[in-house]
């Protein structure tokens, strides 16, 4: 798509219309201006990148190679040499594309959306189709969607750290006749990249895409995500097989010459094994399984936004969360609205429904549960003025009119409350509000938290006839009474938590809610509240100090966004892979900050956008079902890395070995690859493959070391089956190099194909059933491996037809290699793989 530049800032005035963009407009713009994104996603073609593809170095080396051949007339070899390279890079490139696709697909139901005026009425807009001139509502917890100018303002506060680097909120507000601005301290406007705090607006969208701001910065710096865990691992993995494949050519290549062999022979073999040992299909198998997991996921209502998220949420053992909507039900009810001494008092709900009502800032669930609960509101009250809501007073306060004359109220927590109080109130009565009389009501609302209650204080007062009103009129209120909530419990909240901890997850309560409270939900839910670790007290210590503390802790409260940062990283840095949920506006940074972000669908724009992983339905058990998933798809890859790495190093080692001895190559450079590609083949199922339950019982996790014993203690196995072939072929046999190549040939190709039965589980494998898919391509391999020497094309491969009494030997040989491989697993490898991989 074209992208034109956008209109210059001055004179406006009829490109922008009051009333919003129509349809027709809007779809005209698009065309003209392209998506609005900051940072253009660039998006390869099919054929593009199955090109890239071809630029692997092994499928360089051997299509030269296969060139090669086939001038110097070997066009037997240089056509299977090319087939093969070109087969398996086309399976390859097919099952990645087609994950790719469905990957993509589960991402567009998350796409942020801004609330836009088209057609004349305000509806949700995904946040790409947004085009300068479209009108926009913001209010809080939006992301802001473009850099936009402020046509109406409500107490409009914007964190815009990540254009200004600023740590609050600033005010932002409209400036009638001010032109555009693209300052990021211009008052009057906002910007792509930021985002609402406090407040509501309704703003015209100046700049889209890479026109805005953010959209330069992100141009001019782009910069790549930090590497997960599972990236780390697979960059790890594939540097230790870089460097086994380079030693392996050059000594092969220099055993050879020293035999004074032919040197394109030679090579070519050198290359085929280096083929042999590399798996070629780990970003194939990779990409499959962690799709088809992202896919599982989805049917289990979890949405996964990157594909690497997967295994790193099957890897958490620490999950941090707010006890509301993980504990609890997430939906507050009125409990009872008391007067200061404690009676029962319509007056103090109708006085918390009119702030409710006519408060436009933050919505609450708080407000919906005062506006839900049943009381008569007078028609006749005419809002003035508001004073928002902001996290150092805690209070929010509206101005009413009635009948001439003008009152303030407030709402609030009990001590931003009190704390601007100089009077209360009981019934009919009034007094002064004194240090005995402000501790009672302390004391009432301590005891009323012990009970598990969120609890709100109401306040008023008369006020005089001005323009507009601040925090200055809040002083000398009347102290009018509470309104308690409640917020059950989950009835099967007790039952996920042991689940959670049977399967290696530590829960972590981190709330910003009061400890009486959070104390009285966790003991009600199995989860100790004896020890809390309050904000105040967690920031005295030093980053070591709460890292130790951290992992004794279960429970902490009243705790700042910036604390729940630092509990986070604290837990990171003493090793553990830590999970955070959130749903509001200050969750963003603990969501950047976790290894992994978790939100739910309903969460604010901005928790959404930093989050890895959205659940579509809130609740522990959902969540639990995605770890599970993540587990499953890194158990499948493992079981790939240990079976190609073992078994390929098994043969590759027999081959160097061999060649050393005999005085022929012990198998044709085409019969390697072909016997690779046919063994590559048996395996593209894997990601459909069960995966034990005690390979999910835990935190998954990676280490290089694992495989790399693996490889160097079962290939040996597999290298002591190949000699005895050997000696079976050259003893008994007396084989010629044609049928020492077919022996061999269908000899490792059973052995190394088979032992995926073996290798696949960390049990009997007659007791763990493997998935008919990878039953079928393992049966396939093998039977067109054993049916090749009898074909027409069998002597143009190199194959010869094998005798019968060898079918005798290679059935006793396969089934007693498979049985010492399982015990050689089950006394060497499965304690070291399970307490590495599977850390408990």
């Amino acid at each position: 798509m074209a992208v034109a530049a956008h209109p210059p800032l001055q004179g406006l005035g009829a490109y922008i219309s009051p009333s919003g963009l129509s349809s027709e407009q809007a779809e005209a713009r698009l065309k003209q201006f392209g998506f609005n994104e900051p940072a253009r996603a660039k998006r390869r073609s099919a054929l593009v990148s199955l090109l890239i593809l071809f630029l692997n170095p092994l499928a360089i080396i051997l299509l030269l190679a296969g060139g090669i051949s086939g001038f110097l007339g070997q066009t037997i070899d240089a056509a299977i040499i090319c087939s093969i390279v070109i087969l398996g890079t086309l399976i390859n490139f097919l099952q990645t594309w087609r994950s790719q696709r469905a990957a993509d697909d589960l991402r567009q139901q998350v796409l942020p959306t801004a609330t836009v005026r088209r057609d004349g009425a305000w509806r949700e807009v995904a946040q790409r189709y947004i085009v300068p001139g479209d009108l926009v509502r913001l209010s809080a917890g939006d992301l802001v969607p473009a850099d936009a100018m402020l046509l109406f303002d409500k107490s409009l506060h914007v964190q815009q750290g990540a254009l200004t680097g600023e740590s609050f909120p600033v005010d932002k507000g409209a400036i009638p006749d001010a032109p555009p601005s693209r300052d990021p301290n211009a008052q009057h406007m906002v910007f792509l990249g930021t985002s609402v705090v406090s407040g509501s607006a309704e703003a015209v969208v100046i700049s889209t895409g890479i026109q805005t701001v953010f959209g330069d910065i992100a141009q001019r710096l782009a910069v790549k995500p930090e590497e997960t865990e599972f990236e780390r691992g697979l960059r790890r993995f594939g540097s230790m097989i870089l460097q086994t494949v380079l030693f392996l050519v050059l000594f092969l290549l220099v055993v050879s010459i020293a035999a004074h062999r032919n040197p394109l022979q030679s090579l070519l073999f050198a290359v085929s094994l280096a083929v042999g040992l590399t798996p070629e299909f780990l970003p194939m198998i990779t990409s499959v399984t962690l799709a088809r997991g992202a896919v599982n996921m989805a049917r289990k209502r979890v949405i996964v936004k990157h594909l690497a998220s997967i295994q790193n949420l099957g890897s958490i053992d620490v999950l941090c969360s707010d006890k509301t909507g993980t504990l609890t039900q997430g939906t507050m009810k009125v409990d009872r609205a008391l007067d200061a001494a404690g009676n029962e008092s319509e007056h103090v709900l109708l006085l918390a429904q009119l702030n409710s009502r006519y408060d436009t800032g933050i919505r609450s669930p708080l407000d919906a549960a005062i506006l839900d609960r049943q009381c008569t509101l007078p028609d006749d009250y005419r809002k003035i003025d508001e004073i928002p809501f902001d996290f150092e007073r805690r209070r929010v306060s509206v101005v009413l009119e009635r009948t001439g004359s003008r009152v303030l109220i407030a709402k609030g927590s009990p001590e931003g409350v009190l704390a601007c109080c100089s009077a209360l109130e009981s019934g009919n009565t009034s007094g002064e509000l004194d240090a005995d009389v402000r501790n009672a009501c302390l004391k009432q609302f301590q005891e009323l938290s012990r009970q598990g209650l969120r609890i709100l204080a109401v306040a008023h007062k008369v006020v005089t006839f001005k323009s507009s009103y601040a925090v200055d009129d809040e002083d000398g209120m009347c102290f009018a009474g509470l309104v308690t909530f409640v917020d059950p419990p989950l009835s099967d909240v007790a039952e996920i938590l042991a689940k959670l901890r049977h399967d290696g997850i530590q829960l972590k309560i981190v709330t910003g809610d009061n400890e009486l409270v959070t104390r009285y939900v966790c003991e009600r839910v199995g989860i100790g509240g004896e020890s809390i670790l309050l904000g105040d007290e967690l920031e005295s210590m030093t980053d070591p100090a709460l890292g130790h503390v951290a992992e004794t802790t279960n429970v902490f409260a009243r705790v700042s966004p910036a604390q729940k940062n630092r509990i986070i990283l604290a837990l990171k840095h003493r090793g553990h892979v830590v999970a955070f949920m959130g749903d509001g506006i200050n969750d963003a940074p603990s969501l950047h900050a976790a290894d992994v972000g978790i939100s739910v669908s309903t969460a604010v724009d901005v928790a959404r956008d930093a989050a890895e992983i959205i659940l579509l339905e809130p609740g522990l058990d959902v969540l639990h079902a995605g770890v599970l998933e993540g587990r499953k798809a890194f158990g499948n890859v493992m079981k790939y890395l240990l079976m190609g790495t073992s078994s390929n190093f098994g043969n590759v080692f027999s081959m160097a070995a061999a060649s050393m001895l005999l005085p022929f190559l012990p198998m044709l450079p085409t019969q390697i690859l072909l016997n690779n590609f046919l063994y590559d083949l048996a395996q593209i199922t894997i990601p459909t493959d069960h995966v034990d339950a005690d390979r999910i019982a835990g935190p998954q996790r990676w280490d290089i070391s694992v495989v790399r014993k693996f490889m160097l203690i079962v290939g040996p196995v597999s290298s002591l089956y190949d000699f005895l072939t050997f000696y079976v072929l050259l003893h008994f046999f007396r084989a010629g190099e044609s049928l020492f190549h077919t022996g061999w040939f269908v000899e490792s190709l059973a052995t190394q194909t088979l032992v995926l039965l073996v290798i696949r589980t960390s049990g009997n494998p007659f007791r763990s059933r493997p998935s008919l898919p990878l039953v079928a391509t393992i049966l396939l391999s093998i039977v067109v491996g054993l049916l090749l020497p009898f074909i027409p094309a069998a002597n143009a491969l190199g194959f010869t037809p094998l005798p019968l009494s060898y079918f005798a030997f290679l059935g006793a040989a396969t089934l007693t290699y498979l049985w010492l491989v399982h015990f050689v697993r089950g006394l060497v490898i499965e304690p070291t793989t399970t307490s590495i991989v599977a850390a408990r």
